[in-house]
């Protein structure tokens, strides 16, 4: 089956010699625009997202990245023979054929050939083999748990028929990256009566553009004014599941100070990880006018000497 290549530069819209923050930098300008929570079109955002997504989980990695250039470098439009058996494409998990046959950690295009396991069962019964692909799960998704429709299109070696299977896979609350979901009886076919391969998806967290993920905790970036910092102040922060929270600022809050909410993380079994606000203190760009004139006023009657001990 062809596999239609991805221009990933013009998906963030950056040339490609773009600098890693560059593409940080778009990302996260872009994703904020289309998630599906807070866009204009919503008919399109989860799409748009996604695709956002998959741009920036190859162009932010060196390795792939470099790899993703020579690629496009020497592009010919057509897919590697798979080692034997049926060739497995996916639709419903995040990512394009082109991601997941380049960039899977595993790889999703397996063979449908047979597990190797010997025979079983009389007449040489042999299990088909197990299939892997990558899937793409939101931090809201993580958040809340939710319900994916997959659909796993077979393209038979021998006859070059195309089938395809659908399957609903559960999303449960709290998964991480790296966690494997099974879906029993939907991988390669069995022979003589063996049993049908499973389906295996690994677990990808996209990328948010305000939030972190590191086990069940999250981790938020917060800038603040200096006069915010100074005098404390209190601030709305949206989580991933659509809960507001109040996050109260004590006076005298410094850059790169932590603030801990315990318990707003991601459900766990035992006890919800927790959210961790990192603060930092922006200054204005340019001042001018009144504005330049109350600085300066607060730095001749100031007593606050940072340099000194």
């Amino acid at each position: 089956m062809a596999v239609e290549f991805k221009d990933y530069y013009e998906v963030l819209g950056i040339v490609r010699d773009a600098s890693q923050a560059d593409v940080k930098k778009a990302f996260r300008k872009l994703a904020r625009i289309h998630h599906p929570d807070v866009a204009k079109d919503k008919s399109t955002a989860e799409e748009k997202f996604k695709e956002i997504n998959e741009a920036y989980e190859v162009l932010s990695d060196p390795e792939k990245r470099k790899k993703y250039d020579t690629l496009g470098a020497n592009w010919n439009g057509q897919a590697p023979p798979p080692p034997g058996g049926a060739e497995f494409q996916f639709d419903g998990t995040g990512f394009s054929d082109f991601f997941e046959q380049h960039f899977s950690g595993g790889g999703a295009r397996r063979s449908a050939g047979f597990s190797g396991g010997g025979f079983s069962g009389r007449g040489g019964a042999r299990r088909g083999q197990d299939i892997e692909g990558d899937l793409m799960v939101t931090l809201e998704e993580a958040f809340s748990g939710s319900m994916r429709t997959i659909s796993l299109r077979k393209s038979d070696p021998r006859t070059g028929q195309v089938i395809t299977d659908e399957v609903q896979v559960r999303i449960p609350a709290g998964i991480g990256e790296g966690q494997r979901l099974r879906v029993p009886g939907h991988g390669g076919d069995g022979a003589g009566g063996g049993a049908d391969g499973d389906l295996y998806l690994r677990v990808r967290m996209a990328a948010n553009p305000d939030y972190r993920v590191k086990g069940h905790d999250l981790f938020r970036d917060l800038p603040l004014a200096p006069w915010e910092a100074v005098l404390g102040t209190t601030i709305s922060l949206t989580l991933p599941g659509g809960k507001t929270v109040q996050l109260k600022i004590p006076g005298g809050t410094g850059s790169e100070d932590q603030l801990r909410l315990k318990g707003y993380g991601l459900p766990k079994k035992n006890a919800p990880g927790d959210l961790y606000v990192e603060i930092s203190i922006e200054t204005p760009p340019e001042i001018e006018g009144e504005e330049k004139g109350l600085w300066e006023k607060l730095r001749d009657i100031s007593k606050f000497k940072p340099r000194e001990d």
